[in-house]
């Protein structure tokens, strides 16, 4: 990771440690400060009204994003990377996560689990605050099919007109418009035409990658954090690394359907992986997880993967405590740094 600034048009891109960002005569309006505890249990009921929310106009005819700052990428993993662009942005206004959907449709891309289910993003989200001036950044969502043969210029003419937002944040790498004809060059170049603030950081690196890619000849794969890394930590079973990248434990998120419930015997509560809302690690046997039960108990475990199922081990009394939840539709396990 470079020591020094270097320059993107009139905008110094500077290591995250390093970087200072300056609103530019906007005044921006305060996100209202919601609390920022931490639900064990994630709820399908307000994820889905959170959704909406995100895309709905307020009364006065603006999106939610107006007057905020959005950085900009792909959110899939809310990586450590992911959170220093909300950092950023927390420091010039209320943080928001710009984000596509529809990309995979559009695209003819073969569905993949995410990495966080969408249940769970809330919570993740919520654990930022302290890092981002107590303000929780909120998810805007863009149908990707309304913006995807936008031009570079086109698209920030959106943010402005119809989003209204006041500025944007993007790492050094960032490319968008149609084809990715734009970089953040050209992002700053037209941020600065519109009124918006363009604020551009320097990439968050892997710790325990950076060094073998610092010769790598691929620019946009250098040692990043990175969805794709998290991704490949966990197609290996290397929790520790997945925290890592992640900031934070891996939580897995099963849901229980009509037909494919939970099952127990004793120490052990199997589910099927029908049942999972996000990507889980390699088969293989995983010491050191938690179970959560209610909003406030975790229970230690054992999660055993394999072709068909996930068992989760415990002591009788844990046992007990699930099967005797009678409302019970969702486990969620956290793994700790141990792998297969």
């Amino acid at each position: 990771m470079p020591t020094a600034p270097f320059a993107i048009g009139n905008v110094a891109v500077l290591p995250r440690a390093a970087v200072r960002l300056r609103p530019r005569g906007a005044v921006f309006r305060q996100l209202h400060r919601r609390s920022t505890s931490r639900p064990l249990l994630c709820s399908i009921t307000s994820e889905l009204s959170q959704q909406e929310e995100d895309r709905e106009v307020s009364s006065q005819g603006l999106p939610p994003v107006a007057g905020g700052i959005v950085a900009l990428g792909k959110f899939d993993a809310l990586h450590i990377g992911h959170r220093e662009l909300a950092i950023q942005a927390a420091k010039v206004g209320p943080p928001f996560l710009l984000s596509f959907v529809g990309i995979a449709e559009v695209l003819g891309w073969e569905p993949r689990a995410p990495i966080v289910a969408k249940c769970d993003r809330m919570r993740v989200l919520s654990s930022w605050a302290p890092y981002c001036n107590n303000m929780i950044p909120a998810e805007f969502q863009v149908e990707f099919s309304s913006v995807r043969h936008l031009t570079p210029r086109q698209f920030v003419e959106k943010l402005a007109k119809e989003l209204g937002v006041r500025g944007v944040v993007a790492g050094e790498n960032y490319r968008f418009g149609y084809r990715a004809a734009g970089d953040a060059l050209e992002l700053v170049r037209l941020c600065e035409e519109y009124g918006l603030g363009a604020y551009i950081i320097g990439s968050v690196m892997d710790k325990k990658q950076y060094a073998r890619n610092m010769n790598s000849s691929d620019s946009k794969e250098r040692g990043q954090v990175s969805s794709t890394r998290v991704r490949r930590a966990l197609a290996v079973g290397d929790m520790r690394y997945v925290s890592e990248l992640l900031g934070r434990k891996h939580r897995l998120i099963l849901m229980a359907k009509d037909q494919e419930g939970f099952t127990s015997n004793k120490s052990r509560v199997s589910a099927p992986k029908s049942c999972l809302l996000n990507l889980a690690p390699k088969e293989g046997l995983y010491e050191k997880c938690s179970l959560s039960i209610g909003e406030d108990n975790l229970v230690p475990c054992k999660v055993v993967i394999d072709t068909k199922h996930v068992h989760i081990e415990m002591d009788e009394v844990g046992t007990c405590n699930i099967v005797g939840n009678q409302d019970l539709r969702l486990l969620c396990i956290e793994f700790g740094d141990s792998g297969t």
